[in-house]
């Protein structure tokens, strides 16, 4: 018999199919699970699977006393109480740098997008204002990338590839973290300098209590009425009111989002700016990223139901 394992979260079908293959999945479809499953059989759950991002506090784990095992279906786990999990030897694993090359690849587009004012030079084409001629101050010229300064705020698995991206496209790089890395990039002490030198800020920090807000409205006046801000990586870590109220004001130039405070992110103010790229929290999604978040779940879980240790556990920080 295949071992019982939770789904906590909401996935599409597809993200979960091989899976489903090995293990005999009780999907709570994204609902808390005791309104899903009776108390009995929420009582033999060992492991579960849920996206990082999703809450998942004391309450939900109490409700499984025989849980040992979280498995993230991502890199992220800023929705878990660890504390809460360690206190009762729960286990947490993710899926680290499953889809790194992904979610850089969307951080490199957001800021090409943004900076080139790709989607008003795709409005001028479809209106038919390119064909009549009609000027349009929005199609005046840019400054290049060439040069560009970008400061990339975190230096994990996905600001690395950033950061390598961003060299190739001859820009000037810089970083800051919580400590400094062996990479071939200028290390910044904090980062109100790292958005003080920066003309592009990319995030691709953890979310945590320690980002939370960390981009606020005295970082985006630092940052410039020439600077652009991307974020692939959680909505908490820009305080979302202030950037709506610096791009109202063009205390910033533009911004590049895939990921947003509240999601699904609904039409709003910031849907409304022409110098603002939106994306669907996409970074991700792609066949490989899948296919690598899937091996890493699976090869936690099979380690898990064979008494060994997790190959990608999530480590509690000092």
């Amino acid at each position: 018999m295949p071992e019982k394992v939770l789904i906590y979260s909401r996935f599409p079908k597809a993200m979960v199919l091989r899976i489903g293959q090995r293990y005999d999945l009780m999907d709570a479809a994204g609902k808390p699970p005791n309104e899903m499953f009776a108390a009995d059989q929420l009582a033999g759950v060992r492991a579960m699977i849920t996206a990082g991002g999703t809450p998942l506090g004391a309450d939900a784990m109490d409700s499984m006393p025989a849980l040992q095992a979280i498995v993230c279906y991502g890199t992220g786990y800023d929705g878990i109480d660890l504390a809460a999990a360690a206190s009762r030897k729960i286990a947490v694993a993710n899926s680290p740098a499953a889809n790194a090359s992904s979610v850089s690849d969307i951080a490199m587009m957001l800021m090409l997008a943004v900076t080139r004012r790709l989607l008003p030079a795709d409005d001028y084409v479809r209106s038919g204002n390119w064909s009549a001629a009609k000027p349009s101050p929005l199609m005046k010229s840019q400054p290049g990338n060439a040069g560009r300064r970008i400061g990339v705020y975190g230096m994990g698995e996905i600001g690395r590839r950033i950061a390598a991206r961003a060299a190739a496209f001859e820009m000037d790089v810089a970083y800051y973290s919580r400590s400094k890395h062996d990479v071939p990039y200028r290390y910044l002490p904090s980062l109100e300098a790292l958005v003080q030198w920066c003309s592009v800020l990319m995030i691709a920090v953890r979310a945590g209590a320690d980002t939370q807000h960390a981009i606020d409205a005295g970082m985006l006046r630092k940052l410039g009425p020439d600077g652009y801000i991307v974020n692939i990586s959680r909505g908490s870590v820009i305080d979302q009111q202030a950037l709506v109220a610096a791009l109202a004001d063009k205390t910033i130039a533009g911004a590049g989002l895939d990921v947003y405070e509240k999601e699904p992110h609904p039409p709003d103010a910031l849907t409304a700016f022409p110098n603002v790229v939106l994306t669907p929290h996409i970074g991700g999604h792609t066949v490989e990223s899948h296919t690598a978040m899937q091996d890493c779940v699976m090869a936690n879980l099979d380690a898990f139901f064979a008494g060994k240790r997790l190959p990608y556990p999530v480590t509690l920080m000092a």
